[in-house]
């Protein structure tokens, strides 16, 4: 099995110390920025009696969340390669207060898709990119035990909101409690101030020369004196533009076979894998179990996935399962799709109860190797492009897959296709992973094979060179005989003698 992709950083993380703290912080403001959009889905119910709208229609308002929560990945990895991871989940907090308490007077439902959709779900991605990221530069041994356990908030937050959120309707609406839920938003503003800095300065700072030749600058456009743009000019001003976004942006990995193959699996897996989440509580309430018990089997899903995403992340750190971690994260999908196609085989509570606590096992062991795999992949030097490239793209599926599944709800009348949609995306989406993983690493061998021969070649031809030019030295030497004395003449001779 070829090695993880190699890791190139100035400074040795510490795993541990502050980095704890750090996790702590992630926990809250990953947890906010999964569990979130699943726990309203409490509210749908009500706000689709409310504006008389569809399934389908009411569905946009998680979806749009979600999708602007992963599609906002590179804005916020901008913002973090610039600011760094402190500041952005702060204003990412104010953002998500903001948006929930302006949802909580909105008057239509395409409303409610900008303010509790967008702007919640804007600040939701500034939450969650900055979080992910820091993890990776505060550990390096430990980052698979750090990630599950900071994963491991989404589900803490979804087992209090599901509870909570009915606790709030039944006393507030779901008006009151959506303002009240804006205040509750601003606690990620709390877990953002833990982020310290940490290794090389994030935003770029002026160096003696560079302030010196900038009042240079300066003073040849004042006197006249300065070149005036040219063809040439341009085209420097151009690259150089082209590098400051690949500094921040790499495109480059889209040359990358195990990004790509990455990438390709995860736009299909997500257009089965919040679906069944959504509709979860209103589908139990379409089966007349009253609303406190269907908001329960959203508690269950998340004590379950709590559970499970550390012990996922302790078993992926394993000297076993480790190498094999890609492989470890395709037969996860393939098992959160066969859940979702025995899910129609449940037609009572006690059958959604069983069906929850599988649903949560794999959605946690999904979720603790969601973005391991992908550092495993391009390593921590590349891993904030990564990861805002990735959602760019992911967002696209995240926003059309509970639209989709609410779509089917009203054509067939019947939630239990939309489970199976669910079920064999994922499915076939852990399957290409798999095999295409497979494929990546002989892949990855033949290449790694083919250059140990090319300098093994080189390291002959070197030798053999050296032997060849040795020998022909020796030959010559041979050929001429060694240095003797000259012989001399009779008289020298004679001289010699008389001499001595």
């Amino acid at each position: 099995m070829p090695p993880t992709a190699v890791t190139r950083i100035n400074y040795t993380p510490p795993d541990g110390g502050w980095g704890w703290a750090v996790v702590f912080g992630a926990f809250v403001s990953i947890g906010f920025s999964y569990a979130f959009p699943k726990g309203i889905a409490i509210f749908y119910k009500e706000i689709q009696d409310f504006f008389d709208t569809s399934y389908g229609e009411i569905a946009w308002v998680s979806s749009i969340m979600l999708a602007t929560t992963y599609g906002g990945g590179p804005i916020s990895s901008i913002l973090v390669s610039r600011f760094g991871s402190r500041p952005v989940v702060i204003f990412g907090g104010l953002l998500c207060g903001i948006g929930m308490v302006s949802a909580s007077f909105c008057t239509s439902i395409f409303q409610l898709y900008v303010c509790a959709g967008f702007i919640t779900g804007l600040g939701l991605a500034l939450n969650l990119q900055p979080s992910v990221i820091i993890i990776g530069k505060y550990f390096l041994k430990r980052r698979p035990i750090a990630n599950g356990l900071a994963m491991a908030g989404s589900p803490v937050m979804l087992f209090t909101l599901a509870p909570m959120n009915q606790f709030l309707f039944d006393h507030f609406g779901w008006r009151g409690s959506f303002f009240i839920l804006g205040g509750v938003l601003l606690n990620c503003c709390v877990a953002g101030a833990l982020f310290r800095p940490i290794g090389a300065a994030t935003g770029p700072a002026k160096s003696p020369k560079a302030r010196q030749a900038m009042e240079t600058r300066e003073e040849q456009l004042e006197t006249g004196k300065a070149e005036l743009p040219g063809p040439g000019n341009e085209e420097r001003e151009d690259r150089d533009c082209c590098e400051n976004f690949n500094k921040y942006l790499d495109l480059s990995l889209f040359k990358h076979r195990g990004f790509l193959i990455y990438l390709v699996g995860n736009v299909l897996m997500f257009l089965g894998f919040f679906a069944p989440i959504v509709f979860l509580a209103p589908y139990a309430k379409h089966l007349k179990i009253d609303e406190y018990s269907a908001a329960f089997l959203l508690s269950i899903l998340a004590v379950v996935d709590m559970v499970a995403r550390p012990v996922t992340g302790l078993i992926a750190n394993s000297r076993w399962v480790r190498p094999k971690i890609q492989y470890f994260f395709s037969i996860s999908i393939i098992f959160n799709g066969v859940c979702h196609l025995l899910c129609p085989l449940a037609t009572g509570y006690v059958g959604l109860v069983v069906y929850s606590a599988f649903f949560g096992l794999a959605f946690g062991m999904v979720c603790a190797m969601l973005f391991e795999t992908l550092m495993d992949l391009v390593g921590s030097s590349r891993f904030t492009s990564a990861v805002g490239l990735v959602t760019i793209v992911e967002c696209c599926t995240i926003l059309l897959g509970p639209p989709i599944g609410g779509t089917i709800i009203d054509v067939s009348g019947d939630y239990k296709f939309m489970f199976i949609k669910c079920g064999i995306v994922m499915v076939l989406a852990g399957l290409f992973l798999f095999v295409m993983n497979y494929y990546n690493y002989r892949m990855l061998a033949k290449e790694e094979k083919r250059k140990k021969c090319e300098v093994a070649k080189k390291n002959d031809e070197y030798l053999r060179k050296e032997s060849k030019e040795s020998n022909i030295q020796n030959t010559k030497l041979m050929q001429d005989g060694p240095e003797t004395a000259p012989l001399r003449t009779e008289e020298e001779a004679a001289d010699s003698t008389n001499e001595s």
